[in-house]
């Protein structure tokens, strides 16, 4: 069984789980996802499946695209492509579609997508360095500070925190709980925030460091 889906955040919002406890939750629209195609063992050297996600206007689709769709039966092209790797060989077909019903309410999930982009920040932002004085007369404020001694290292440690671009990185949030599934519509409501912004694609799949549910 596929324990993984490609969907797209909506945004956040909260509701009340059983304990009528108000729950922080992340909306996200997960599938359905076509399964486009099977790698296994004997034709790739390992066992893999490609999944799809939403849909591109036929115009906007290179022929290779296009091809690679048709070819699993798809009536349009996925705007999105992923392969998840499996440890067992896929026993459906292409074509099979995944739909939210792979999880369940109160599982414990990885959402894995890219941080927002923050441009080009400096120390102050990016590292949280505490920069000079903030008081009338300082020529030091949000400045880095020394980033080396003269001859001894003679340079700048690898590494050394220095002003550059920030966010667009690939981020793995683990041990989300699945706080409700609303099949009808492809949601899925996780505890907690996720990266990236609205509208981000995002990648859902069974947590791999859950722990055990603890035997009543």
């Amino acid at each position: 069984m596929i324990a993984t889906l490609l969907g797209k955040k909506i945004g956040m919002t909260q509701v009340y789980d059983a304990q009528n406890v108000l729950v922080p939750v992340t909306v996200v629209e997960a599938g359905p996802c076509p399964v486009v195609q099977i790698k296994t063992i004997e034709s790739d050297g390992y066992n893999a499946v490609q999944l799809g996600f939403g849909a591109q206007k036929a115009k906007n689709a290179s022929k290779a695209e296009a091809n690679h769709a048709k070819k699993a039966g798809l009536e349009s092209t996925p705007r999105v492509l992923n392969e998840v790797r499996l440890t067992e060989a896929f026993s459906g077909k292409a074509g099979d579609v995944l739909t939210v019903a792979v999880f369940a309410e109160g599982q414990i999930v990885d959402v894995l997508g890219v941080s927002k982009g923050k441009g080009f920040q400096g120390v102050v932002k990016r590292f949280r360095v505490g920069g000079g004085p903030a008081s009338h007369g300082s020529m030091f404020h949000r400045r880095i500070g020394s980033i080396g001694m003269r001859q001894t290292p003679g340079r700048s440690w690898k590494n050394q925190r220095m002003p550059g671009h920030m966010g667009t990185d690939n981020r793995t949030v683990q041990n989300l709980r699945v706080v409700k599934i609303i099949a009808d519509k492809n949601l899925i409501l996780v505890k907690g925030a996720i990266p990236g912004a609205n509208g981000d694609d995002v990648i859902i799949r069974s947590g791999k460091k859950a722990k055990p549910a603890k035997q009543a």
